[in-house]
């Protein structure tokens, strides 16, 4: 079975991250979730990503603001595809952990969704193992055409109202 871990800095990111934990178990995912925080527990961060692989882990996602560092000490210890959600903070809007998530130096890659984009974080893990897990990728495939229809049916409703005006 197909296992995520989606790791975040701080307890208070959990509401943050819950769309990317409903949508991986919507899609029959295996998701532990944790928090560890790159700056004040880092021994826990690089022994988790260090053991991510032999823990069974195929993706990991993670949730940080402000200085949003934890994707990228995840991504340095392990060859995991790390996804990284920068949370929206008071300070900056979330441009710091923005800029945190993305500027990663050569070698040390975090994918980043939108700020607070804990959703489309889960559908990009669950696209990776697609690579890999045929079922995932025909759940993928018909989630992305229950997204064309429901826009289709809207549509249509929409023009029906406009005929009627």
């Amino acid at each position: 079975m197909a296992k995520v871990a989606v790791i975040m800095g701080s307890r208070n990111d959990f509401d943050i991250v819950k769309p990317a934990y409903d949508i991986l178990k919507k899609f029959g995912v295996d998701v532990s979730v944790r928090v560890i925080s790159a700056h004040r527990t880092p021994n826990e961060a690089a022994e988790f990503a260090s053991n991510a692989v032999e823990n069974g882990f195929e993706v990991i996602i993670a949730a940080a603001g402000k200085a949003a560092h934890l994707g990228g000490v995840l991504a340095a210890y392990t060859p995991l595809p790390v996804i990284g959600i920068p949370v929206k903070s008071a300070t900056l809007d979330g441009l710091d952990s923005l800029l945190s998530t993305v500027q990663m130096p050569a070698g040390i890659p975090v994918a980043c969704v939108a700020v607070n984009g804990s959703e489309n974080a889960g559908l990009l893990a669950v696209q990776i193992l697609s690579l890999k897990y045929p079922e995932l990728m025909k759940k993928m495939t018909d989630y992305k055409k229950s997204l064309a229809d429901k826009i289709a049916e809207d549509d249509q409703k929409l023009r029906n109202e406009i005929s009627l005006l």
